[in-house]
């Protein structure tokens, strides 16, 4: 008889073991972000598209992600990929204006993704957009560094993150994205 049950609890273990969900009260196309041109990026906008949310910064050892960055979204753009940069400064490594790091990442990188304004990703100033990945992914949605990813389902819901160490072109992050466009 113990036998059985232990059985029947392993493979109920197993079947929802992924299935902890979170309680959105909200999800990600409800908020929106400043842009790097001083417009509303209504995130709305990218109803039923992946997005690829990205920390940046114009002074960090990763800074060269920007251009996997690039080829990620020309290369999914058109199969209905976002990817979306968020200059921040919570790791003192970003320029201190909007206009610099837009025409940084225009001259260095060729990037035409959107980038909203600078803005905060961590702690008690993060915006709320971080706050909401914190409440409804955990501890792990929190950027530790810069080019921290967080990837978003077409429900507008985080399928997943990746560290900075993690590239945007890695077998790893493209084979997640193929899987849910």
């Amino acid at each position: 008889m113990n036998k059985i049950l232990l059985i029947g609890l392993t493979l109920v273990m197993f079947f929802f073991k992924n299935s902890v969900m979170a309680n959105y009260e909200k999800i990600f196309y409800d908020f929106k972000l400043e842009s790097i041109n001083g417009k509303i990026i209504d995130l709305n906008d990218y109803k039923n598209k992946v997005i690829l949310m990205v920390n940046t910064a114009s002074y960090c050892g990763f800074t060269n992600q920007y251009s996997d960055l690039q080829k990620l979204w020309d290369q999914y753009k058109s199969k209905g990929l976002i990817v979306l940069g968020i200059p921040s400064n919570s790791f003192n490594q970003e320029k201190k204006d909007n206009n610099e790091v837009k025409k940084f990442c225009e001259v260095n990188f060729n990037i035409d993704f959107p980038l909203s304004a600078i803005i905060d990703v961590k702690g008690e100033n993060a915006h709320e957009i971080f706050k909401w990945a914190k409440k409804n992914h955990g501890n792990s949605a929190v950027p530790k560094w810069n080019f921290h990813k967080i990837l978003i389902n077409k429900q507008g819901k985080i399928e997943d993150v990746f560290s900075s160490f993690t590239n945007p072109t890695s077998n790893k992050l493209v084979k997640k994205i193929e899987q849910i466009l």
